[in-house]
């Protein structure tokens, strides 16, 4: 390929690649198929007069504007392309070429073609807001992962811990490892679907084709199936962390939701119950919504199908919560012997312990909803919200496994048996 093409191709990608990672701060989720689709129809509505006579450059479509034949020794001036997302800021500008005395176009020093786009350009105060977002998202991508790494990591050896030593095994440590089990479920899915997506979006565009491939159903599949299951999982840890509330509360309380003996119910509720609205909102994506990889909702009413369910979970958790909490306070003030600073720091660990168990955090933005929050808000609401749900499971871990105390217990014993075992084979040897 020429450095002519290579030019043309650079400016290709670069429209279309932009648009795409930026496309979030925006209203619209598509961008990116909506400038191609403009393009194209830019490119078929490329049309020029009869062919000059005597010496002149050919009409060209370099993959950004539309140039006609031009006369030796002139300056052609057209109209910034209108597929341009920013187009209605720059509408009265002009990009310009230069023909060369003999007939070809002007080049520069590099021996790509010259042309000034400076006019149809976005404002330099847009270019920066901009760069300053992606770096945002860059910057949060980054954090939560890291949190979800973290939790993955912590989760794993708690599940292990609490599945590999037999006297911890009853039905409040089973809750507890499908607890872990859905918190490692959604790790994974967080980044798989991170993969998915970069994959999906961040392969090379070389020519029209690939854009054309890039935007199809099929090509789409994989990070829809990802979001799927990102989906799933998110719903199934919201809803093992209701049954956590309910197993608490029938123990605390009163048995009048499940019996406390009976694990199979709390299966259903777990990992049965996301199901219902996953599924609808399946099929509400391929009916309605049918575009790109699922990632944006330009209709909000679909969302709620599943935005509802977490919403009524953490709410019935927090109602559950408060109730417990009432409970834990009168206990702990009846049995107080030794003075306000220790019931105090007793108060204080039973609510820290029971906050993480219920995901009482979601109730903090469960009015600020996605299209009430705007700006700096909306940056807040997002930074909490990936910062709580990563590195959730990691507190979760380490409250209900590595500090409980039964646990730790257990493990020790187990630790101190082997290490007899290892110092018998070793003594016999």
């Amino acid at each position: 390929m020429t450095s002519h093409g290579t030019t043309e191709l650079f400016v290709f990608r670069n429209v279309f690649h932009k648009y795409f990672y930026l496309k979030e701060s925006m209203t619209s989720g598509n961008v990116l198929e909506e400038t191609y689709q403009k393009w194209v129809q830019y490119k078929e509505d490329f049309s020029c007069s009869s062919p000059l006579v005597g010496l002149f450059c050919n009409r060209t479509f370099d993959r950004y504007a539309c140039w006609p034949d031009a006369p030796a020794s002139s300056m052609v001036n057209i109209s910034c392309p209108f597929y341009l997302p920013w187009y209605d800021k720059v509408s009265q500008g002009v990009v310009r070429r230069r023909c060369g005395s003999d007939g070809f176009w002007e080049r520069e020093d590099s021996g790509q073609v010259w042309r000034d786009m400076t006019q149809c350009e976005e404002e330099k105060e847009v270019a920066s807001q901009e760069l300053w977002f992606k770096q945002l998202m860059v910057g949060f991508r980054m954090l939560y992962t890291v949190g979800y790494s973290l939790s993955l990591f912590t989760l794993i050896m708690a599940l292990i811990i609490l599945l590999s030593i037999r006297k911890l095994h009853c039905t409040r440590n089973y809750i507890h490892a499908n607890l872990f089990l859905s918190f490692i479920l959604r790790a994974v899915s967080v980044i798989l679907k991170d993969t998915m997506l970069e994959r999906h979006w961040g392969r090379e565009i070389m020519k029209q084709a690939d854009v054309s491939e890039m935007l199809s159903h099929q090509a789409a599949i994989g990070c829809r199936i990802a979001q799927v299951m990102m989906q799933y999982c998110v719903l199934a840890n919201h809803y093992w962390f209701f049954g956590e509330a309910i197993y608490l509360y029938s123990v605390l309380i009163a048995s009048v939701f499940i019996d406390n003996n009976k694990y199979l119910p709390y299966i259903c509720l777990g990992w049965g119950t996301p199901l219902l609205f996953v599924v609808p909102w399946v099929v509400m994506k391929l009916l309605k919504e049918n575009k790109e990889c699922w990632a944006l909702n330009e209709n909000m009413n679909y969302w709620w199908i599943i935005r509802f369910p977490i919403l009524f979970a953490s709410l019935i958790n927090f109602l559950i919560f408060m109730k417990i909490l009432k409970v834990v306070l009168s206990k702990l003030r009846a049995s107080n012997q030794s003075g306000y600073p220790d019931y105090k720091l007793r108060l204080a660990k039973a609510t820290l312990t029971l906050i993480p168990l219920f995901g009482i955090h979601e109730i903090i933005f469960i009015f600020a909803t996605d299209e009430q929050t705007t700006g700096v808000l909306r940056y807040i609401k997002v930074f909490f919200t990936l910062f709580l749900n990563s590195f959730q499971g990691f507190l979760v871990a380490v409250l209900y496994c590595y500090a409980n105390k039964e646990v730790r217990t257990e493990l020790r014993r187990k630790l101190r048996s082997w290490r007899i075992e290892a110092e018998i084979v070793c003594c016999g040897q």
